[in-house]
């Protein structure tokens, strides 16, 4: 608001002028006259038209024609402030008495420049003589005029156009502006009202500055403003200062936050339901010169969804946020139908692979910090989560998202994900589970919906590529799974022992356990145990993460068969993930059944060998006992006795 007085202060001066040479000078003497006084004055160059109508009682007026007042040099040379038409007013019993009532400025089609550069502002005057020192006339401290002689009834631009810079970076350049200010007595408020239209709709900014004098001394003042347009309105009530600091209370109400986002000119974006469709914050706001925002005891709605907390902003430069958000039950369920249509393409890509489109992580550098958030529940589309604890924090396009923890398919789960976007996308992660359904977990990640029942696992990945399809087939890291009781659907285990035949059904198992490594997108396994009552399966294969499949050869034993030494039956499973094929492996039957045959011939052949050994030994013989040195000690017995019968020796 100061740069509107002191543009006042100026067309003020320019009336006064006028009409002091009123009766004795002509229209372009007084124009130059004015000129050379708001030079002095302001060090600004004023140029005014020929064509001047004055007016003496009740007001003091002039009306001009075209008008410009320059900008300094540093500022560029387009004027700060040009219109086609103005017409100022002052009134002339008041001036009197010794006060200064501006009964009306007004511009038609003007242009307002406002510039910022190095701590300079264009709309802070002063001339500088030619002793080199800055003169300004009327100021009070920190360079504001004394206002408290002047005041304003009617200010009043017309289809104006204004334009703010900051160190050479256009702010704004808002036109078809209307704006109306009034200040009728030195105790009165001020009141500003501006309608812009940046977008499809016009906006319309209400402004009300409890006490002008104190401002413009540099005091800090009570201020109400309201910014509203077609689908939402926001409000402020508080104190602010003349170097734009602030502290109050300022509240949102967006029933439409699209409408919104089109009547500020920005189009094209579509919030799904819950997350920020419709809209309702309250909050104890701070504002600091240094662009620190705050908001305490902060209550956000989002929809149904309700959210409290705290955010502190930094909004020079790089932004930074901190945030701590609670919430009880927050619903995200009904996001918008191009999300679920999103939702539906991908499952198609079950069988058809992983989607190749780019993934943008350019949104990682916008902007650094962390927010946490606890809640009782939350429930998107794809997944339901319990009691929730996470914590994202963002630094230099690297996003860590801790959970700490969150229950999640009937368990829950401990750990970090992260993405970083600094040297190209990758992804990775390391989590625990406790106690989840396998069902759910494997039916949401891959697709998988064949095994169920409670489990432990750990995972460590990492991933590098900038879509799916490359992150998948770069999967590399290791992990491990613990169960107990659950079940296998698919196959029935006792009827594929009993009759060799696969079928469908299903096997109850005791405990599985198996741990795995992953690289090139490929996870490995060869220890995988599945306990059950009457049998035993081993597993080692292969899983083609980024391929799909699986080539996977699953080893039941019937413990109890065979005179208790186990029958083996493979069972290979192979193919896509959505469709494999679920068989037994009869080479491996064959090959373990002719290793039984020649175990068993050796066993027969071996044991006629030691009983004819025997015979001619004249003793039993054992497969542990050492055949040829029972040989050995034979033959020498029998040299003995011929030595004994040769000497006569019996």
């Amino acid at each position: 608001m100061k740069w509107v007085m002191r543009i006042g202060v100026i067309l003020v001066a320019v009336v006064g002028i006028l009409i002091a040479g009123v009766l004795l000078l002509p229209g372009d003497r007084i124009a130059a006259i004015v000129t050379d006084q708001i030079r002095a004055q302001t060090g600004r160059e004023l140029t005014v038209s020929e064509d001047v109508r004055l007016t003496l009682w009740p007001v003091l007026g002039v009306e001009t024609g075209p008008m410009t007042i320059s900008n300094p040099d540093w500022a560029g040379p387009e004027p700060m402030f040009s219109a086609q038409k103005v017409s100022i007013g002052i009134a002339a019993p008041a001036l009197l008495r010794g006060e200064v009532r501006v009964k009306r400025i007004i511009a038609d089609d003007p242009v307002l420049r406002l510039m910022e550069s190095q701590g300079r502002r264009n709309w802070e005057f002063g001339a500088t003589p030619s002793g080199g020192t800055v003169r300004q006339s009327n100021m009070g401290p920190d360079g504001d005029s004394a206002l408290s002689a002047i005041t304003l009834e009617n200010l009043k631009l017309h289809n104006a156009r204004l334009v703010y810079k900051d160190d050479g970076g256009t702010a704004f350049d808002l036109s078809q502006v209307e704006m109306t200010a009034r200040w009728p007595s030195e105790t009165a408020p001020f009141d500003l009202q501006l309608r812009v239209q940046p977008g499809s709709q016009p906006v319309d900014l209400t402004v009300r500055l409890h006490d002008f004098v104190a401002f413009s001394q540099g005091a800090i003042t009570r201020l109400e403003l309201t910014a509203a347009t077609e689908g939402g309105e926001v409000q402020y009530e508080g104190q602010i200062s003349h170097l734009g600091e602030a502290a109050g209370q300022v509240s949102l109400i967006v029933s439409d936050t699209q409408r919104v986002l089109v009547a500020v000119g920005q189009s094209g974006l579509s919030l799904p339901e819950g997350l920020g469709r419709a809209a309702n914050i309250t909050a104890q706001m701070t504002y600091t010169r240094d662009g620190r925002l705050s908001l305490r005891k902060m209550q956000l709605g989002l929809g149904k969804n309700q959210l409290s907390g705290d955010v502190d902003l930094v909004l020079t430069g790089k932004p930074r946020f901190t945030a701590q958000l609670s919430a009880n039950d927050l619903d995200f369920s009904a996001v918008t139908t191009s999300a679920q249509e999103e939702g539906s393409s991908g499952a198609s890509q079950t069988s058809e692979g992983w989607s190749k489109d780019t993934i943008d992580g350019s949104g990682l550098a916008l902007a650094d910090g962390v927010v946490s958030l606890s809640a009782r529940s939350i429930k998107t589309p794809l997944i339901s989560l319990g009691a929730t604890n996470l914590s994202l924090s963002v630094d230099r396009s690297r996003a860590v998202l801790k959970m700490a923890p969150v229950s999640v398919f009937a368990g829950t789960l401990n750990g970090q994900l992260v993405a970083n976007n600094r040297n190209g996308l990758s992804v990775g992660g390391k989590l625990r589970a406790e106690g989840i359904e396998m069902q759910q977990a494997l039916m949401l990640l891959g697709g998988v919906d064949r095994l169920s029942g409670k489990a432990t696992a750990s995972l460590e990945f990492l991933g590098v590529g900038a879509s799916e399809y490359a992150i998948m087939n770069s999967l590399s890291g290791q992990g491990r799974v613990l169960m107990g009781r659950g079940i296998i659907s698919g196959f029935d285990l006792d009827r594929l022992m009993e009759s060799g035949q696969s079928g469908g059904g299903t096997t109850v198992f005791n405990s599985l356990s198996g741990s795995y490594s992953m690289a090139n997108g490929i996870l490995h396994n060869q220890d995988l145990l599945l306990q059950l009552d009457n049998y035993r399966a081993d597993g080692t294969g292969r899983v083609g993460l980024g391929a799909r499949d699986i080539d996977y050869v699953f080893t039941p034993i019937a413990l109890r068969a065979n005179a208790g030494k186990g029958l083996a039956i493979p069972v290979r499973i192979v193919g896509p993930w959505a469709d494999p094929s679920i068989k037994p492996d009869l080479s491996q039957v064959i090959e373990a059944a002719a290793g039984v045959q020649i175990d068993e011939a050796e066993d027969q052949a071996k044991g006629k060998l030691f009983e004819k050994l025997g015979e001619e030994l004249d003793q039993t013989v054992t497969e542990d006992q050492d055949v040829e040195e029972l040989i050995k000690d034979r033959l020498e017995d029998e040299a003995k006795k011929g030595l004994f019968k040769l000497f006569g020796v019996d």
